[in-house]
C-alpha cells in the first residue's frame, strides 16, 4: 500500500468585509487558523443578566420594631386606663348605665252628662337636672381626651337662667344642682310645651356659643321628662265638685280625689342605657307601658249649673254674706244636676285662691236649717194620721214650754190656722203643738219625730261619698234636751248639709221614696267601653198619699196670698216650696251670730221633676229672710232647669188647700 502522500495545505479565502454601519469602516474578518494551529475554544455565549434582591435582614428588623413599639403603646395604653387614670374612665362608664324611670299614665277626664269636659290633661314636661353635669370634678379633661371644663359655679349660673322661666327662687334651683350622690333632680313639674323651648332655646345658644369659645354650657344637664297637666276649660265653674290634681299628680279635692284611682290610671315604666342624661338608641330599651286613667261622667248639667252659680253668686255679694249654696236634683233618679258654692275658686290657679272657699261648703258646711225642715214634721204628723191639712191649730203669740218662751218671727195676735196654715206661714208654735200630738207623751212624740228625720237621711251620710262631707248632726230621742225637744220639730238643734235639704224635698216630690243622691253616672275606660254606676238606694219614707198631701200644702207657701214665698212664684208652673230663716252657729265663736236664709221646693208640683235648694249664711244687706233672698235665686234657677229640661207646665189648677178657720 502506497504510501499516503499530505495534502497540500488549503488556502483560506478571507471573505467579503461586513458593510460599514452607522458610516462606520467594517473590521476586517480574523484570518482563519492555519493547518496544525490550535483552534482556540469559542468563548461562551454570555447569560442574560439577574435580578438581585437586597438582603432581608433590614427589613425583618424595621417590622419587628414597629411590632414592638404598637405592643409597647397598647400595654402603655392598658397602664394608663387600669391605673392611671382608672377613676376617670370608671366614672365615665359610670354615665353609660342602664336607668329606669316611671312612665305616666294619662289622666281621664271628667265630663258632664252630655259630655262636655269639666277636666282634662294636656301635654306638658317635668323639667329635670342630672347633677353630675353641673360638678368641675366629673368633667375634668385628660391628657388622652381633653373637654371643656365646667366652672365651680355652674350650678349658680345655671340657676340665674332657669329660675326666670320656671318662676323658681335661684337658690333653690342651684342647692338642687348640687344635689350629692344623685344623677337626677326634679326642678320643676308640668310645665307647659312654651316653657320647655324655652330652655331648648337657650340650650342651643349656649351650646353654639361653648362650641366656639371651646368652654362647657352650664345648662347642658337640664332635660325634660314628658307629662301632663290637669287643666279646667271652664275655670271656676263645678270647682267645688271637681276638686284639684296636687303637685304630686294625684286628686286633692273632690271628684278628683274621690275618683283618683279611676282617673290616675297605671303608671308604665321604661328601662334604657343612657349617656349624659340622654336615653342610646342603639342600646335598645325595655317598656311597660302606662294604662291611661278612665274617663269620668257625672250627673251634673253643665248649663244648669252655670246658672245656678251664676244666681248664688251674685246674691251672695249682693247681701254681703259669707257664703251660699244652690243644689238642684233630679226628683225621679236623685242625680244631682247642679251643686253651686260663692265663694268659689279657679282650680287652674290655686295660688289666687282663697283658703275659706276651697273644698265643697254644700257638702261640708253643717248648719241649722230652720224651717225649710218643718216639712219632715208636716209628714211625720200627716202619716202617723195625728192630724190632716185641715185640722184646726189655734196660734197664741208665745207658747211657754220647758224652760223657753216660744215665739214666730213676726208678733201677732192669736191666729186661727189649719195644718195647712201653720206651715204656710211657718209658725214655730203651731209646728210644736202640732208634732206633740206624735206621742201621748212628749218623749214618746220625741222618738217617733226622730224615727221620720232619721229616714229622711238626716244625721246620715248622703250617699255621695264625697270628701270631707258632714253627715250632720241629730242625736237620739233620748238625748234631746228640754230645748231641742220643741226647737227640733221647727228645724233648730240639729244641723243638716245642703245635699241632705235638697234630699228631703226629692223624697216628697218622688211620692214619699227617697233615692240616695248620685253624682257620678258612670266611667268609660281606655277600652271606650262605658260602665254605669251602681243604681243608687232607695227607701220609702212616706206613703205616696202623704208625699201628695204635703207637695199640696207646699203650694199654699207660694201660691197663698197669706204664704211666705210668693217670690218663688213660676208663671204657668204649679210650684211647691218652704222658705227657711235659722239662727245661725258662727263656726269661729260657737255662738248664734246673723242668720241661715233659705228656700226649697220642686216643681212641677203635682208632676215633680225638679228640686231647686237655696241658702245663704249671714247676710248682711237688705233683707235676710229667706223668701226675700233665697225665694228669687229658687225662682230664677228653676226657671231656667225647667227650660234646659224641656218640662212643660202641667195646665192643672192647684188645690187651694185652706190656710185658716173662722173660730
Amino acid at each position: 500500500m502506497k504510501d499516503r502522500q499530505p495534502e497540500p495545505p488549503r488556502r483560506r479565502v478571507p471573505g467579503p468585509s461586513r458593510p460599514a454601519r452607522n458610516g462606520r469602516p467594517a473590521a476586517p474578518r480574523r484570518p482563519a487558523p492555519g493547518p496544525g494551529a490550535r483552534r482556540p475554544r469559542p468563548a461562551p455565549a454570555k447569560a442574560p443578566a439577574a435580578l438581585r434582591l437586597g438582603s432581608p435582614r433590614p427589613r425583618l428588623r424595621m417590622v419587628s420594631l414597629g411590632l414592638t413599639l404598637i405592643l409597647i403603646a397598647f400595654v402603655v395604653r392598658l397602664l394608663q386606663v387600669q391605673a392611671v387614670d382608672a377613676s376617670t374612665y370608671a366614672a365615665r362608664a359610670e354615665q353609660h348605665r342602664y336607668v329606669e324611670h316611671v312612665l305616666a299614665a294619662e289622666r281621664g277626664g271628667i265630663t258632664d252628662r252630655s259630655g262636655v269636659a269639666l277636666a282634662t290633661s294636656v301635654d306638658a314636661y317635668d323639667i329635670t337636672a342630672d347633677p353630675t353635669m353641673f360638678r368641675p370634678a366629673d368633667t375634668a379633661p385628660t391628657k388622652s381626651s381633653p373637654a371643656p371644663v365646667v366652672p365651680n359655679d355652674a350650678p349658680e349660673q345655671a340657676a340665674a337662667l332657669l329660675a326666670p322661666i320656671l318662676g323658681l327662687d335661684a337658690d333653690v334651683v342651684a342647692k338642687k344642682l348640687r344635689t350629692p350622690r344623685t344623677r337626677y333632680v326634679l326642678l320643676a313639674r308640668r310645665q307647659t310645651p312654651q316653657v320647655w323651648k324655652q330652655i331648648k332655646d337657650l340650650k342651643t345658644t349656649l351650646a353654639e356659643r361653648a362650641g366656639k369659645e371651646k368652654t362647657a354650657s352650664v345648662i347642658a344637664g337640664v332635660f325634660a321628662d314628658p307629662s301632663s297637666k290637669r287643666v279646667y276649660p271652664n275655670g271656676d265653674l263645678a270647682a267645688g265638685i271637681l276638686g284639684w290634681v296636687n303637685a304630686d299628680g294625684k286628686g286633692g279635692g273632690g271628684v278628683e280625689q274621690q275618683l283618683n284611682k279611676d282617673l290616675a290610671g297605671k303608671p308604665g315604666k321604661i328601662r334604657y342605657a343612657q349617656s349624659g342624661g340622654r336615653q342610646v338608641p342603639t342600646a335598645g330599651s325595655n317598656e311597660q307601658p302606662a294604662v291611661p286613667g278612665s274617663d269620668v261622667e257625672l250627673t251634673i248639667d253643665r248649663d244648669i249649673q252655670w246658672a245656678a252659680q251664676q244666681a248664688i253668686t251674685d246674691q251672695v255679694k249682693k247681701s254681703g254674706a259669707d257664703r251660699g249654696y244652690v243644689m238642684v236634683q233630679d226628683t225621679r233618679t236623685g242625680e244631682v244636676l247642679a251643686m253651686a258654692n260663692a265663694p268659689g275658686f279657679d282650680p287652674n290657679d290655686l295660688s289666687q285662691a282663697n283658703s275659706t272657699a276651697l273644698g265643697n261648703a254644700a257638702l261640708q258646711d253643717a248648719y241649722e236649717p230652720g224651717s225649710t225642715a218643718k216639712i219632715m214634721s208636716m209628714a211625720a204628723v200627716i202619716e202617723e194620721h195625728a192630724a190632716t191639712p185641715d185640722t184646726h191649730v189655734t196660734v197664741p203669740n208665745r207658747l211657754h214650754r220647758g224652760d223657753r218662751l216660744f215665739q214666730d218671727d213676726i208678733d201677732h195676735p192669736t191666729w186661727h190656722l189649719t195644718l195647712n196654715g201653720v206651715l204656710a206661714k211657718s209658725s214655730n208654735i203651731g209646728t210644736i203643738l202640732a208634732t206633740g200630738q206624735l206621742g201621748k207623751t212628749q218623749p214618746q212624740a220625741n222618738r217617733v219625730l226622730y224615727s221620720y228625720l232619721h229616714k229622711f237621711g238626716i244625721g246620715s251620710p248622703t250617699g255621695l261619698g264625697f270628701p270631707g262631707e258632714t253627715s250632720g248632726i241629730l242625736a237620739p230621742a233620748a238625748k234631746w234636751s228640754t230645748s231641742q225637744q220643741y226647737t227640733i220639730p221647727f228645724g233648730q238643734g240639729f244641723s243638716i248639709n245642703a245635699m241632705q235639704a235638697a234630699s228631703v224635698y226629692s223624697t216628697i216630690a218622688n211620692g214619699g221614696v227617697r233615692v240616695e243622691p248620685t253624682l257620678v253616672r258612670g266611667t268609660k275606660g281606655p277600652d271606650g267601653r262605658f260602665t254605669p254606676a251602681p243604681r243608687p238606694k232607695e227607701n220609702r219614707v212616706v206613703s205616696a198619699k202623704t208625699a201628695k198631701t204635703i207637695a199640696q200644702m207646699l203650694e199654699s207657701v207660694v201660691d197663698d196670698e197669706e204664704g211666705t214665698g210668693a217670690k218663688a212664684r213660676i208663671p204657668g208652673y204649679r210650684v211647691a216650696g218652704k222658705t227657711g230663716t235659722a239662727n245661725r252657729v258662727d263656726p269661729a265663736t260657737g255662738r248664734y251670730k246673723g242668720y241661715t236664709s233659705s228656700f226649697a221646693g220642686f216643681a212641677p208640683a203635682d208632676q215633680p221633676r225638679i228640686t231647686v235648694y237655696c241658702a245663704i249664711q249671714n247676710a248682711t244687706k237688705g233683707s235676710y229672710f229667706g223668701g226675700q233672698i233665697c225665694g228669687p235665686i229658687y225662682k230664677q234657677v228653676m226657671e231656667f232647669a225647667l227650660k234646659t229640661l224641656q218640662v212643660p207646665p202641667t195646665g192643672a189648677e192647684p188645690a187651694r188647700l185652706p190656710v185658716s178657720f173662722q173660730p
